[in-house]
Order: structure tokens, then sequence, then C-alpha cells
């Protein structure tokens, strides 16, 4: 029997229920402000990925940052949920980022949405 035919012998349609992806996972999970958290784990990852970038230990960037270093921590391990949104453009801008925020109207029938690009 090849790998295949072991995988697909393993596992049938009956057992796996495939849904495709809205595109947020938070909205996928049910979260109730999914674009909100979407928007949230962007900057963090966009925080996160700086402090690498800058090979700063943790202790360095809570200072950068004007934090301690156990929430520097929970937000290098993705745990955005833990700040608001204008604490994590703080953070970009303590990191000398600049931070646009552009509000687009969409027909009248449509709901708006958060949308972040980092």
């Amino acid at each position: 029997m090849t790998k295949t035919e072991k995988r697909s012998a393993s596992v049938t349609r009956d057992d796996v229920r495939i849904v495709a992806s809205s595109g947020n996972v938070f909205a996928d999970l049910g979260f109730d402000q999914p674009e909100l958290e979407l928007a949230k784990a962007r900057l963090s990852h966009k925080i996160a990925a700086e402090i690498t970038t800058r090979k700063l230990t943790q202790r360095a960037a809570a200072d950068v940052l004007g934090i301690d270093q156990p929430r520097v921590s929970l937000l290098v391990h993705g745990k955005s949920g833990q700040f608001s949104l204008e604490k994590l453009i703080e953070f970009l801008e303590r990191l000398s980022y600049n931070v646009h925020i552009t509000a687009t109207r969409v027909p009248t029938e449509a709901r708006g949405r958060v949308i972040v690009t980092a």
C-alpha cells in the first residue's frame, strides 16, 4: 500500500467535515468582534516582528514600549486580546512607525469593517 493509499484508507469523507474559511479565523471561531480581533492580531504580529528584527530582549522591548516584561511576553506570543487597539498603535509609534487609519464609505446595505494592513 502506498503512502497516499494509507492516508485515504484511514480517513473517509464521512469522518471529516471541511468548511471553507471566511478569510478571518476570528469570524470562523465565532468571536464577537472578529474584524477588531484580526486587526489587533496583525498589529501585534508587526510589533513582535520588529522586536525580533531589532534583536531586542523582552526586557529591552519592555523599556521601549513602556510596559513590563511579562506583558511583552504576552505580546510576542500572540496574546493580542490582552491589549486595546489604541495601545497596540501606541507601541508601533514607540517603535518609530507611522500608523495610518483610513475610513471609506461602503454601500448603504453593506456593513462596515476594519481592515488593517501591517
